[in-house]
């Protein structure tokens, strides 16, 4: 088993979309990234606590490579929003990929270069790619929250 984190605006939908990936074994959404410990889902709303919305996600690399997260990550976002998905804004929303490992960190950057050299987008890609810090799991109505509504999505996919 392996761990990969992406923020990428509303955690809500992020999750909905990455376990629906066969080889996707879990997931979780928290925050990530800022300088508050065990940060609650009101304080990351101001924000003021530097945290993103993330999805921690577990999957089975020999069933799901990373490179296909990421290929994920890309297409169901705006890489090129600073610090906003849609109606969605505030630092909590930015477009992160937080690496667990040196390769993970590597195939990250390279994906994001390809993309940028592709000419898929006409503004620059904003994307975050940091080391993953502590990882604090968001309160548990937040988990799975689209799932447990009957719905798929959330977000504007580009």
């Amino acid at each position: 088993m392996a761990k990969a984190t992406f923020a990428a605006g509303c955690f809500w939908g992020v999750e909905a979309t990455f376990r629906q990936l066969p080889g996707v074994i879990s997931t979780r959404v928290g925050y990530i990234g800022g300088k508050t410990t065990n940060p609650t889902y009101k304080e990351v709303c101001t924000d003021a606590t530097g945290h993103a919305e993330a999805v921690d996600v577990d999957y089975d690399p020999a069933k799901l490579p990373y490179g296909k997260l990421l290929e994920v990550f890309w297409e169901n976002h705006d890489p090129t929003q600073l610090n906003r998905q849609g109606p969605d804004w505030g630092t909590q929303y930015r477009s992160a990929i937080f690496f667990h490992s040196p390769e993970q960190e590597a195939e990250a950057k390279a994906s994001k270069q390809a993309l940028e050299s592709s000419g898929r987008f006409r503004k620059p890609i904003v994307t975050q790619i940091v080391p993953a810090e502590t990882f604090y799991e968001a309160e548990d109505y937040h988990q799975q929250y689209l799932e447990k509504r009957g719905l798929t999505s959330c977000h504007v996919k580009v």
